[in-house]
């Protein structure tokens, strides 16, 4: 295996960044050390990040805004904070552009329920169209159904490649003069395609449409730059970039977060409240009803911290270096077909694959046995599998602590379960 390591460079010093990670030295199964390789559904979290919720827990516990003693400025100072933090993190133009949700799924559903209820010139109705991918995370595509449902408009999308990439041929014909808003992935959570984001705004823009990018697998990965990007709305979620789960982040463009009306209703998000009317406090509040993720906020502040101090750049580099050895390893394994771009080329660090007739979930079950975590099924992203007439897939995703031997323990977990199932 070292001959086949030969060459890899821009690696991080993984032995000292998994000593942050304390699951990572767990064993199961009878002391088999756990290869942990399902970061797209979920990351590890770091000592850093575990502490920062436990001394949240420990000395500052209070509600945020509404108290005068110790306790309450403390907590949301540091709840306050961790927006601070995030909006630095993606290079926000205001910090009271960063919406804190439970995860990107409520994200999306929050831009999608804003545009149902909104005025013109923000309206999604009948006489309008909604424009996504089929590629998308079931979170980026049923919303915009439910909305499609409700408001009458059409839902149309962009097909994919044989290759996994996004079939644009046809853009001028799916955006049109009537696309409201146009959503889709920055990175496929299923494919691990990196997506042509420039293209697909300029045509946007050239129309007049709303653009939403769902940077859920982006996020963690690599740079995040909001203002570079150029969209009107960015989604992502804490518990994939070493932050705890339940806290997302909904970035929006300072304007319309100004004209667009609230999704949830309730306390903090208000100005003034009569039995007849009401009005509403400035974003982000306005966007933030009842008592917010506090302490996942906190964590989300500690992760963004740690992301920071290995190097969002560092931290792309690896995984590219991880993931152009992954891809050149498991070509090498009998019956493997990689469903999506079987090159590292403008891909994220994350391979689905199929392993001849053999049933994903047998694959994931027999490398279980060996320590091996993978994610098996479709992934919250069942029109890719539809697309390419498979019912499932094993997917393998990688992060900063992801080793080159770890690859190699999945290559040869692989040759075992070939050989399990004959």
């Amino acid at each position: 295996m070292t001959d086949a390591r030969q060459g890899l460079s821009g690696l991080l010093d993984t032995e000292a960044i998994r000593k942050d990670f304390p699951i990572l030295d767990r064993t199961v199964h009878d002391g088999k050390k756990i290869v942990y390789l399902d970061s797209a559904a979920t990351s590890q979290k770091p000592r850093q990040v575990l502490d920062a919720l436990s001394a949240y827990y420990e000395r500052h516990n209070a509600n945020v805004h509404r108290g005068v003693y110790t306790l309450a400025e403390e907590a949301t100072a540091l709840y306050e904070g961790a927006r601070d933090k995030v909006a630095a993190f993606i290079n926000a133009p205001s910090r009271n552009e960063v919406i804190f949700t439970k995860n990107a799924s409520e994200s999306l559903n929050l831009v999608a329920n804003m545009l149902g209820w909104a005025d013109e010139p923000y309206r999604v109705d009948s006489d309008t169209e909604i424009v996504t991918t089929e590629m998308e995370h079931h979170s980026n595509i049923v919303p915009w159904q439910l909305l499609a449902q409700r408001t009458g408009a059409k839902l149309k999308w962009f097909g994919i490649t044989d290759d996994g990439r996004l079939d644009l041929s046809n853009i001028d014909e799916i955006i049109t003069e009537k696309t409201k808003i146009v959503t889709f992935t920055l990175v496929s959570n299923i494919l691990g395609t990196h997506n042509p984001v420039e293209k697909i705004i300029r045509r946007a823009q050239q129309v007049g449409a709303l653009v939403c990018v769902d940077a859920s697998q982006a996020a963690p990965h690599m740079v995040l730059d909001v203002q570079a990007l150029q969209a009107d709305f960015v989604a992502f979620t804490g518990h994939k970039m070493v932050g705890p789960t339940g806290i997302g982040v909904l970035w929006g463009r300072q304007e319309l977060l100004e004209d667009l009306p609230p999704f949830l209703g309730g306390g903090e998000m208000i100005e003034t409240v009569s039995m007849h009317s009401s009005t509403y406090a400035p974003a982000p509040h306005k966007f933030e009803a009842g008592t917010p993720p506090i302490a996942q906020a906190v964590g989300l502040g500690a992760a963004v911290d740690y992301l920071t101090s290995v190097g969002m750049e560092n931290i792309h580099r690896h995984e590219q270096a991880i993931t152009e050895y992954a891809v050149r390893r498991l070509l090498e394994v009998p019956d493997l077909r990689i469903i999506g771009p079987a090159t590292a080329e403008d891909r994220g660090a994350t391979i689905s694959f199929t392993l001849g007739d053999i049933h994903p979930h047998d694959v994931g079950q027999v490398l279980d046995e060996q320590g091996i975590a993978v994610r098996v099924g479709h992934h919250c992203a069942r029109p890719v599998c539809l697309r390419y007439g498979i019912p499932a897939t094993t997917r393998a995703s990688f992060y900063l602590y992801s080793t080159p031997a770890e690859v190699d323990a999945l290559v040869d977990g692989l040759e075992h379960v070939r050989n399990f199932f004959g």
